[in-house]
């Protein structure tokens, strides 16, 4: 844990993120680091915890992390939950938690907030189209003899 928040401290004092780290460990072997890269990168989607999963992903040559631990510096935020749930690590350690984020201004509850709204009433306007096509693609993988489950 003492590695993801020294990640977290050398991302922001490099002016490439916000105050987050994470480390990927497997049988005790550090796998991957990361360290919030939204600024350095101009990619949103460039959390620590999405960062280390990445690398480590690419490191194991495997899209799951079985067998994997993820410390991160901070509970992680409703992207990383999605991330690391589909990564399926064994276990998620966390140091600061979601409102101790809010406090330094990286509030989530308005994505959680959105999550549960209807489509119709959320703050970003969504609409659907052509499901019918799409579901054509769906019915293709559905099918698929070959697919690859994750």
């Amino acid at each position: 844990m003492r590695l993801a928040i020294e990640q977290a401290r050398r991302g922001m004092s490099r002016n490439e993120g916000g105050p987050f780290g994470a480390v990927v460990v497997r049988r005790g072997e550090i796998i991957a680091l990361g360290n919030n890269r939204v600024i350095g990168t101009n990619d949103p989607t460039a959390h620590a915890e999405i960062v280390a999963i990445r690398e480590a992903c690419k490191r194991l040559n495997s899209f799951q992390l079985e067998g994997c631990v993820l410390y991160t510096s901070c509970e992680p935020c409703p992207m990383c939950l999605g991330a690391i749930y589909w990564a399926r690590p064994e276990k998620v350690f966390f140091a600061c938690t979601r409102e101790d984020a809010a406090d330094v201004d990286f509030d989530d509850a308005f994505i959680y907030r959105e999550m549960m709204a209807p489509v119709h009433e959320r703050r970003i306007e969504m609409q659907q189209l052509l499901r019918a096509e799409a579901l054509e693609v769906f019915d293709l993988w559905k099918n698929k003899p070959d697919k690859t489950l994750y």
